[in-house]
């Protein structure tokens, strides 16, 4: 009986201020779906190669060297089995290898007269061992020795549906195309995707064992090239990762120090746990683009801000809205109310608007998650991580109870005389403590404010950046399996005919995409020498002024001339690398030294630098050649003279179809690719940006109410100063100055961590913007304009108001 009267009166209390308790409810189910919304993403992204068994002992082997420009992710062939031999830390080994001329594959099944082709990525040659260190969930086949066997293949569960529909595909044919040919494989086993987080995005994995790449892989001897072998170890039970760590490059010098020796480089290896490799690794040659963990940092942080926005708000408006029955409780406790009594009536009051701001934050959680998992390509699940809604759960009863807890003592602590004669205790403390709160609120705000506005002008400035080079208008074309110089020929004058195509290039690659090709070169006599990591591109004699390459002295490739064939074209960081300058840098000679093979390169042009990777990194001394190191009909690329793209794509579908109708056709749009490089800026640029909002938001809804209830509490003061002949603005700015000043000082104390933070931010990035005053400015005028509105909202309603009812008595 006495709980069913609590109820009554808590829901009689939540009708009648119905402003108060929708701000209530609406600013704390927000802040709780952000929460929920933030720690999925993070508990996902924190997931990654957590499924493996054992995976605490598994570690990848990189290098860090000359020849790799930095730290590399990838090792030579030799290492994984001679660390196994002569380590007995090592349990077993496995290596992965791909690189960008396999990284793509066509795929054909064929039963009868059913037939099916499809471009498949992602698919990684890999020694049989790899399924004794790496756990995946088999949906056909089974057991670690599924690729024993020579050309076994493993797919996927989405590929397998592709090509065999729902039946079980073991044992059946697989006819994979690659640069080298056509090879038959047996697939093997079909290995689930669905929750399985991994830094590998395997469609495929081929067995290293086998007709096209073994006989290449097994001659791979050398110590100091060929850097394409991934390789992981996994280590004995009680083995120590730092002791084998300070033993591996002893074990390396010894191994490779010949090697090592005449290719004129230095080189060391290091360890990386599997399980750091997504957050912790951005290393050279990573097989996908790695999350950050200073991004789920800042996320983090964001989800936390927002929630104790929002939990500030509740607290602040639910103690100042206590004061305002203050005469209740002492008419209850005149009526014989237990102080016991009155403290549960208020927590109890407290839990019910958490319990409907905790229904209504699933609600809204289940209706945007949708469209957070389409921003960021996660497939994220309340379901996923059910420990985070009891956390959740428990955090909104905790806020519950401490915002009731001022209000429940407070209140219940009055004496009933002093109350119904109007004699309210002291409560300068508590309104110290709302103004403080809300300075808070607004510090956090014009932080994620000010961290909004920085993320989005760094990448606008990496958008916008100059690359050295011209990426708009230009379409590029995957060769494939045609890539001779007679395909190339036929499809570049065909494709000349149609008057939208200016210009037809090609390259073994072009900027935005991973380039695994160098060479080390050096100038005079190679036993002093400083030698030089060149990266490598082969090109088409037009590749420069086709993308648009600024030539600083010199000239680019041409087929007047016939020696060409033994000539670079340097950017300006690898002509300083040699102690040249552009112009005296034309007509000197570099020479090489590769696996037995060496020559001698005339420097004909040099242009200036240009980025062929993202902002993130600096540029590195490049090279281009005609096409000793790579094949140069790769990619073709072709320089557009019409926006109608539409029409033109179709165009070249249907030339593409009529020169080689048994190949499918792909292309891609050069600045697209590049812009790829920025996915995990814009990813982050755009969570964060819509949660500063909510934040702001959260905060204005405080703001909003503590306003309302600073207006009724100034109800007669307002009324006895437009008796005395105060204007509407008179009015407003008493209301609004009060809440202005604690703006203010929000911002003051925003700017100065925010400036500390965004710069060890932007200290992650090679280019950068510079911070200055004006973001500073801009973010403090957008809180104080948003502040001024929220408030002043409420003070024309107080100034509007007739004086004759606020001056008159209850």
């Amino acid at each position: 009986m006495l709980f069913k009267n609590y109820l009554k009166i808590a829901f009689r209390n939540i009708a009648r201020s119905k402003t108060f308790s929708i701000i209530n409810i609406l600013g704390l189910s927000v802040g709780l779906a952000t929460c929920i919304i933030i720690t999925l993403y993070v508990l996902n992204e924190l997931k990654y190669d957590a499924h493996h068994v054992k995976g605490d002992r598994v570690y990848r082997i990189a290098t860090e060297g000359t020849e790799a420009g930095g730290q590399w992710a990838a090792c030579p062939a030799p290492v994984a089995w001679a660390l196994k031999s002569d380590l007995p830390e090592v349990e077993q080994v496995t290596r992965l290898m791909t690189f960008p001329d396999i990284e793509k594959m066509l795929l054909r099944y064929e039963n009868g007269h059913e037939s099916r082709q499809f471009f498949e990525h992602n698919g990684y040659y890999v020694d049989s061992t790899f399924f004794e260190l790496f756990t995946y969930n088999f949906k056909y086949g089974q057991g670690k020795s599924v690729l024993d066997l020579p050309n076994s293949i493993v797919i996927s569960e989405p590929m397998s549906v592709r090509f065999f529909g729902n039946t079980d595909p073991v044992g059946k044919p697989l006819n994979i195309q690659t640069p080298f040919g056509q090879f038959n494989y047996t697939v093997t086993a079909v290995f689930r995707t669905e929750g399985t987080r991994t830094h590998i995005p395997a469609n495929f994995f081929l067995s290293m064992h086998n007709n096209d790449m073994w006989n290449w892989v097994r001659n791979q001897t050398n110590w100091a090239t060929n850097n394409v072998f991934f390789t992981y170890v996994k280590l004995k039970e009680k083995a120590g990762a730092k002791s084998f760590e300070n033993k591996l490059n002893t074990f390396f010098k010894k191994r490779a120090g010949s090697d090592l020796k005449m290719s004129g480089i230095s080189k060391s290896l290091f360890i990386q746990p599997l399980k750091d490799i997504h957050l912790h690794s951005s290393i050279g040659n990573e097989l996908e683009v790695n999350g950050n963990i200073l991004y789920l940092y800042i996320l983090g942080s964001v989800a936390i801000f927002i929630l104790m926005i929002a939990c500030i708000n509740f607290m602040n408006l639910s103690t100042a809205r206590s004061e305002r029955r203050a005469k209740e409780v002492g008419v209850r406790k005149v009526m014989g109310a237990r102080k016991t009594s009155l403290i549960l009536q208020f927590l109890g009051e407290s839990f019910m608007v958490c319990l409907m701001a905790l229904i209504a934050a699933l609600l809204f959680t289940k209706i945007t998650l949708p469209f957070f998992n389409n921003l960021s390509g996660k497939e994220l699940q309340l379901s996923d991580s059910p420990a985070l809604l009891i956390v959740i759960t428990i955090l909104t009863i905790v806020t519950g109870i401490i915002a009731g807890l001022y209000p429940a003592f407070y209140l219940s602590s009055f004496r009933p005389a002093s109350v119904l004669k109007g004699k309210m205790l002291n409560n300068f403390s508590s309104t110290t403590i709302r103004k403080g709160l809300v300075v808070f609120q607004f510090t956090i705000s014009i932080f994620l404010v000010i961290g909004a506005i920085v993320i989005w002008q760094q990448l606008n400035y990496m958008s916008n950046q100059h690359l050295g080079f011209d990426k708009s208008r230009k379409i590029v074309l995957p060769l494939n399996y045609n890539n001779t110089d007679s395909y190339f020929t036929r499809l570049r004058n065909e494709l000349l005919k149609n008057p939208g195509i200016r210009q037809v290039t090609s390259g073994s690659t072009y900027p935005g995409i991973p380039n695994i090709n160098s060479m080390l070169f050096y100038r005079g006599d190679r036993t002093d020498a400083e030698v030089i990591d060149l990266e490598l591109s082969a090109i088409s004699d037009n590749y420069i002024p086709t993308l648009g390459f600024k030539i600083l002295a010199g000239r680019s490739f041409s087929w007047d001339f016939k020696a060409d064939s033994a000539s670079l074209v340097l950017n300006e960081s690898a002509v300083r690398k040699f102690g040249l300058q552009p112009g005296e840098a034309i007509g000197k000679q570099i020479s090489f030294e590769f696996q037995g093979m060496s020559g001698t390169m005339n420097i004909v042009g040099v242009v200036a630098d240009f980025h062929f990777e993202g902002l993130q990194k600096t540029v590195k001394p490049f090279a281009f050649t005609t096409g000793i190191f790579a094949n140069k009909y790769t990619y073709m690329i072709a320089d557009l003279a019409t926006s109608d793209y539409q029409q033109l794509i179709k165009n070249i579908g249907d030339t593409w179809k009529k020169l080689d109708p048994a190949t499918p056709f792909e292309f891609s749009f050069l600045d697209e690719d590049f812009q790829r490089n920025y996915e995990a800026e814009k990813l982050t640029s755009g969570i964060v940006a819509g949660f500063t909002i909510i934040a702001i938001v959260i905060a204005c809804l405080g703001l909003f109410g503590l306003a309302a209830f600073s207006a009724e509490q100034k109800t007669k003061e307002i009324g006895i100063r437009k008796v005395l002949g105060a204007s509407l603005g008179d009015i407003s700015r008493l209301l609004s100055r009060e809440f202005l000043v604690l703006v203010i000082v929000g911002i003051l104390i925003a700017s100065p961590i925010a400036w500390y933070v965004m710069n060890r931010w932007l200290n992650s990035f090679a280019y950068k913007i510079t911070l200055s005053w004006q973001v500073f400015a801009i973010a403090g005028s957008i809180a104080i304009v948003i502040a001024l509105l929220t408030v002043s909202s409420q003070a024309i309603r107080a100034g509007l108001a007739n004086p004759v009812k606020s001056l008159r008595n209850e």
